[in-house]
């Protein structure tokens, strides 16, 4: 929900801006007094140039530099420095302010009331301190002296984006980032995709409320998986990804991400925001509208009670199937909230108490190229066992050999080991000044450590793989693959039912599930007739699946899930159903479909490029699937097994009259605010079209830091040049070149 720097909003609080600074620790002031007046306003202006730096690009383009422990320790020398020289402080100091400005892309949205930020606590003295400040205001006896009049509503901090909705009658009309506090940004048409946020409420009611958008830890993981195994750059938390994936141009994209959300705050028109006055009823009040609202919270007597409540759920919270890092703690009755106010830019009626990273020193004790299910190598750190966020890790993807010599991890070195978003195991750096020159230099071998087939390297991409489809460890991963929740979906199909199966031949292609009768399944250790009837029945249940998913479940290179789903629904487009037409069986659509995405790449591979998202790389990997003998009728293959498709309904162009309709764009470097991904969606929800080449027919490129050879052909062709803020501007649908 929040950190020091307002990194996301929290409860706003109406009243008048003072002059108290935030807590202080005292040593950190007792360094920033001794600095002369001239070395003081050099620092100010570094460490305020530093910290609007980084508010922008973690409000405004979602793609924070620093981590959260980092920024907040810059922020807090910020404001250290600012109390020893109080006239150093400037109305625009980022001090001052909440978030970053909204980024233009969207329309603006004026908040009602502001939605401002919470100062961060990082031990329990310093809540304790918190309670303090609040008693002495309140004019309330000292602890450990009892005050029953005052109480704590402790809630887990949600670390999402911050958004703010609007309810008309019961009726959800609009919904805003959080922007700058004051004016956010118009997210309507994407929060409206999030199941979580209900279009009506349980009575006709005029309110505003306020809550965080997240993204589920496994969704997180989901998305990153498909990533890797497309050899693409991976995201670095829950947080930013589900940011960008609510800040789209197309909702579709946002639609694709599973996003959920938590919400807080009350405003309710023609009362105070708080059923009976209090938080603790707010909370009540917004569940009774059926809005979600997160269970676990705590109404505590005290501030004691306050960090037992913290404590409890510092491991536990690693449980939980979504990302928090702290608790925030609001004085529960609404008469005291308006005692306490705000102190510049924060309410001084709550806090949030943040868990400290956590990052644990391990050994690299071996680097293993493991084969997945593409043929893709993916080096993997075999560690010395060490407990981090909550379970114990032992191996960990170093990615690629790119990544690898990037960060130097070599074998034997000790290093630093955390949880990109307490999910997924990262190795951060290595003890480079610990080496003791026994380490060794990781080298992705000439074969295949399976089957001893050369490894081949993508031209100009980073993945290595093993180009042989027999390999064993190719195959189990993909019918491993072709079983699982995003292909077929056959429940008991594990990974030891699947291991007998292809190990007695019961299985040789993924047609031959369909053919498997309860006697096979019968001979196969510990399966009784039981057991073999209810797997034979979720065989049966997965021959008619969605049509996106039976492509994803073909496990095409570089085709993921969201790329099977565009190809699917191209194809509908591309072959409309006849009325009379069966989908499935040998004259049916499906057969049809088969035979189109046959013909496409034999005789006209380009046309791939049409659908949504594929450049010619992918492309490329349609074009091979199609053609080459030991795949091309796969799919052939599963139609005459009886299997059916259920078809997605046809869509409109995408975004027709968008600012980029008609245009094709490269996307080349590195961009501040987009991941390639992204800016490659943005084009196509202006209505654009992404290329991953320059040619005569390239309207755009949009060049980043380290833009390399496309910068130099797009100049050659005299083909137009943008930066990124001229590429944001082209999306507003501005002239790029002012």
């Amino acid at each position: 929900m929040t950190d020091t720097a307002g990194r996301a909003a929290d409860p706003a609080a109406d009243g008048t801006t003072e002059s108290d600074r935030l807590p202080v620790d005292p040593a950190l002031a007792e360094a920033m007094a001794a600095l002369d007046t001239e070395a003081a306003a050099a620092r100010h202006a570094d460490l305020a140039a530093r910290v609007r730096r980084a508010n922008e690009l973690y409000h405004g383009q979602d793609a924070p530099e620093l981590t959260d422990a980092e920024y907040d320790a810059l922020f807090r020398d910020l404001v250290a420095l600012e109390t020893a020289f109080p006239q150093l402080v400037t109305p625009d100091s980022p001090t001052q302010r909440v978030g970053g400005a909204p980024s233009g892309t969207f329309d603006e949205v004026r908040h009602r009331r502001p939605m401002l930020s919470l100062s961060n606590a990082f031990s329990h003295d310093e809540l304790r301190a918190f309670d303090t400040r609040v008693r002495r205001v309140l004019a309330l006896p000292p602890a450990p002296e009892p005050a029953p009049e005052l109480r704590y509503v402790a809630e887990l901090k949600i670390d999402g984006l911050a958004v703010s909705l609007r309810y008309e009658r019961g009726r959800f009309v609009q919904g805003a980032t959080r922007g700058d506090g004051s004016t956010g940004e118009d997210v309507t048409a994407n929060l409206r995709t999030i199941r979580a946020i209900p279009e009506r409420l349980t009575e006709p009611a005029t309110l505003d409320v306020r809550g965080e958008v997240f993204m589920p830890r496994s969704e997180f993981a989901r998305i990153n998986a498909e990533r890797e195994e497309a050899g693409l750059p991976l995201y670095a938390n829950p947080r930013n990804s589900g940011a960008g994936s609510l800040r789209q141009k197309d909702p579709e994209v946002t639609a694709r991400r599973l996003l959920s959300a938590w919400f807080y705050q009350l405003l309710e028109e023609g009362a105070d925001g708080r059923q009976d006055g209090t938080q603790s009823g707010a909370l009540e009040r917004l569940e009774g509208l059926g809005l979600p609202v997160n269970p676990e919270r705590e109404l505590a007597p005290d501030i004691e009670a306050v960090i037992a409540f913290t404590e409890g759920w510092r491991e536990r919270r690693h449980e939980l199937p979504y990302e928090t890092d702290g608790v925030v703690v609001k004085v529960d009755r609404a008469d005291q909230q308006e005692r306490l106010g705000i102190v510049s830019r924060a309410p001084r009626w709550a806090i949030a108490y943040k868990y400290p990273p956590e990052q644990v020193e391990t050994v690299v004790e071996d680097i293993v190229p493991y084969v997945g299910r593409t043929g893709t190598l993916t080096p993997v750190a075999h560690l010395q066992a060490a407990k981090v966020a909550g379970s114990t890790v032992a191996r960990a993807t170093l990615h690629n050999l790119d990544e690898l010599r990037r960060k130097d991890i070599r074998i034997g070195d000790r290093v630093i080991l955390q949880k990109a978003g307490d999910v997924i195991p990262e190795v951060v750096r290595p003890l480079v000044e610990r080496r003791t020159g026994d380490e060794r230099v990781f080298e992705m071998p000439d074969g295949c450590p399976v089957c001893g087939t050369p490894v081949v390297r993508d031209e100009g991409a980073v993945r290595h793989y093993c180009p042989n489809p027999a390999c064993p460890a190719r195959v189990s991963q993909e019918f491993q693959h072709f079983v699982g929740r995003g292909g077929m979906d056959i429940e008991g199909a594990g990974w030891a039912v699947l291991t007998q199966l292809l190990q007695r031949g019961l299985v040789r292609r993924r047609s031959d599930f369909f053919r498997l009768t309860v006697e096979d399944l019968m001979g196969l250790d510990r399966f009784g007739a039981k057991s073999a009837e209810n797997l034979h029945r979720s065989i049966e249940r997965a021959r008619r699946r969605p049509l996106g998913r039976i492509i994803n479940a073909l496990g095409i290179a570089q085709v993921g899930w969201q790329t099977a789903i565009d190809l699917g629904q191209w194809l509908v487009e591309a072959l409309p159903p006849r009325d009379d037409e069966p989908v499935g069986g040998p004259g049916g659509w499906l057969a049809r479909a088969s035979a189109f995405l046959k013909d496409t790449a034999t005789t006209a591979p380009e046309r791939f490029e049409a659908v949504m998202g594929v450049g010619p790389t992918v492309a490329a990997t349609l074009t091979a699937y199609f053609s080459d003998p030991s795949t091309r009728d796969a799919l052939d293959e599963l139609i005459e097994a009886g299997i059916d498709a259920e078809l997605p309904a046809p869509r409109a162009a995408v975004a027709a009259a968008g600012p980029l309709a008609g245009r094709t764009l490269v996307v080349t470097g590195t961009l501040e605010g987009f991941s390639r991904e992204e800016a490659e969606e943005a084009i196509r929800g202006g209505g654009g079209k992404p290329s991953g080449s320059v040619s005569k027919k390239t309207d755009y490129l949009v060049a980043g830091e380290n833009a390399g050879s496309k910068l130099a052909k797009a100049e050659a062709l005299g083909v137009p040049v943008l930066d990124e803020s001229g590429f944001r501007r082209l999306l507003a649908g501005d002239d790029p070149s002012v």
